[in-house]
Parts: structure tokens; C-alpha cells; sequence
């Protein structure tokens, strides 16, 4: 052999095309298959960006709008606006009750006392009537009962239409209203007040009160049928003290609102109270009695 001949090189590695080569297994260790080589990723939801010339606010809209509800959501939004009209009601009914509710012991018990000598009022009303009944019935003079009885009641109708002067136990309530903020509505409701205490008889300020008056807002003042009358407001009345001042006094009542208009009044028990402000009797122009 010559010294120039090279030896033969090893087999390092296969022949074949010049790619990388991995690592060599030793003889007699069995070989591990290569894991095969990823493929390629999966292409991700593109994630567009929005519409060209579109705000935020269209954006927002455009989610909202038209609104996906489903059947359970529609059932309770039902019941929560029917829970909320109750709520709303309740409210409003414990804040009507709220004046009586938080009103003191003797507060509520003169309300009651107003309320039984009103009930007592009409029961007398109604005791006297039958008892006239009664007396016709049985009167041997029947003609003189009866006009006796009708000129009583003509005295009555009197009274109550003005056109006669009238006396009795009652009240004097006066109105001084230096600001000028009380107006004709609530006089209106001082009245309507007094009557349902039971007062049979007033005149404010020399006028006459009857069943048609009427009261309206004048310059300076309050008109009563078209006349004219300025503060003080003094009112005089004729029924039962014991119910006429109380009835004025309850809480939220006559007294307190007027009292919140800066206005002062003032209301006197009197054994004796005139009312002689005179109505002119007027003559019916198309009504006439049913009996002639």
C-alpha cells in the first residue's frame, strides 16, 4: 500500500442530499420516531376594525339597538313595574294619612269629638223631624199644628237664605293679613270648614252668607257676590262653640294654613254672637210651586 493512498472516511452521517443531519443512535439502541414538525397555525377571527365613517356613538347603538330581549327577561320586567306602580301607591297613600298619623293624642281625640257632634247633629235633625211627624198624626187640630210647624220652618229658610237676622252662641274668627297673601280660595275653605262644623249662620266683614255665595280675587283684597272686602277678615258665626273653634284647630287645618301665609288669626268662644248683614229676598222669575 502506498503511503499517499488516503483511508477511507467514516460513515458519519448518510449520503445523500446535503440537509441537516440529526443525531446519530448508537448500534443496538432502538430508534425513536421524530415527532412530525408542526403545522401551520391555525388563522385567528379577524377582528376587524369598525366600518369606515362610523362614530363611537353609532357603534354603541348599533350594539344596543335592535334589543334581543327573550321571554323569561319580558316576564320579569312585568313583574317589577307591577312592583313599583304598588310601592308608588302605598307611598302615596301613607303620605295622604301622614298629617293624622303624626298628629298628638288630644289632636286625634278632638278630630273624634268633631266627628261624633256631627253624627250627633244629624241624629237630633232626625229626631225632630219625626217628632213633627208625629205631632200631626196624632194633633186634634191638625191645621194649627201644621201652621205652627210652617212658620217655623219659614223662620229657618230665613236664616239659612238671609233674608232674617239671626242670634246665638257661636264664634268670631278674625283674619289680619299684613303681607296680602291670603286669598279668596281660602277664605273659601274657612268656610266651607265652618259648615261642615255645623255653622248655621255667618257673615263676613257685613256680608251675608248664603247657600249660592261666591268669593273671587280682587285688587287689595277679596270680592264676596261682586263686593269688594279688605283685610281684617272677621268672620261671625253662629253654631256650636265646643265644635266651630276645634274644627278650625286641627292639624293641617284652616288655622295652620293661614298661619303659613304669615297671616294671624284669631278665634273668640262667644255666648252670644248677632249676625244682621240682610239678603234681599229675590222673587223666582220661571219657578213656581209645585202645590199651587
Amino acid at each position: 500500500m502506498s503511503t499517499n493512498d488516503t483511508p477511507p472516511e467514516r460513515p458519519d452521517r448518510p449520503q445523500g442530499s446535503g440537509g441537516p443531519v440529526g443525531p446519530v443512535t448508537p448500534p443496538g439502541v432502538p430508534q425513536t420516531p421524530a415527532a412530525p414538525p408542526a403545522g401551520p397555525a391555525e388563522p385567528s377571527a379577524p377582528s376587524g376594525p369598525p366600518e369606515p365613517g362610523q362614530t363611537g356613538r353609532q357603534r354603541l347603538a348599533a350594539g344596543l339597538w335592535p334589543p334581543r330581549v327573550s321571554r323569561a327577561q319580558l316576564i320579569v320586567a312585568l313583574l317589577l313595574f307591577v312592583l313599583g306602580l304598588g310601592l308608588a301607591i302605598q307611598v302615596r297613600s301613607n303620605s295622604d294619612s301622614s298629617a293624622l298619623r303624626g298628629a298628638r293624642q288630644e289632636d286625634l281625640v278632638r278630630i273624634l269629638d268633631e266627628l261624633d257632634g256631627r253624627t250627633k247633629r244629624l241624629e237630633e235633625e232626625k229626631q225632630r223631624l219625626e217628632d213633627q211627624r208625629r205631632e200631626l198624626e196624632s194633633s186634634s187640630n191638625q191645621a194649627e199644628e201644621a201652621r205652627k210647624q210652617t212658620v217655623e220652618k219659614e223662620r229657618q229658610l230665613g236664616i239659612l237664605a238671609g233674608t232674617v237676622a239671626a242670634q246665638g252662641p257661636g264664634i268670631t274668627l278674625k283674619i289680619t293679613d299684613p303681607t296680602g297673601q291670603v286669598q279668596s280660595d281660602q277664605l273659601l275653605d274657612t268656610l266651607q270648614e265652618l259648615r261642615a262644623a255645623g255653622a248655621e249662620a255667618i257673615q263676613i266683614n257685613g256680608v251675608r252668607i248664603v247657600a249660592g255665595s261666591y268669593f273671587s280675587d280682587a285688587d287689595g283684597g277679596v270680592a264676596i257676590d261682586g263686593r269688594k272686602i279688605t283685610q281684617p277678615y272677621e268672620f261671625k258665626v253662629i253654631g256650636k262653640p265646643q265644635d266651630l273653634e276645634p274644627a278650625l284647630n286641627i292639624p293641617g287645618g284652616v288655622v295652620q294654613t293661614l298661619e303659613k301665609e304669615q297671616a294671624a288669626v284669631a278665634v273668640t268662644r262667644s255666648a252670644k254672637i248677632v249676625v244682621d248683614a240682610l239678603r234681599v229676598a229675590k222673587q223666582p222669575d220661571y219657578a213656581r210651586s209645585s202645590s199651587s
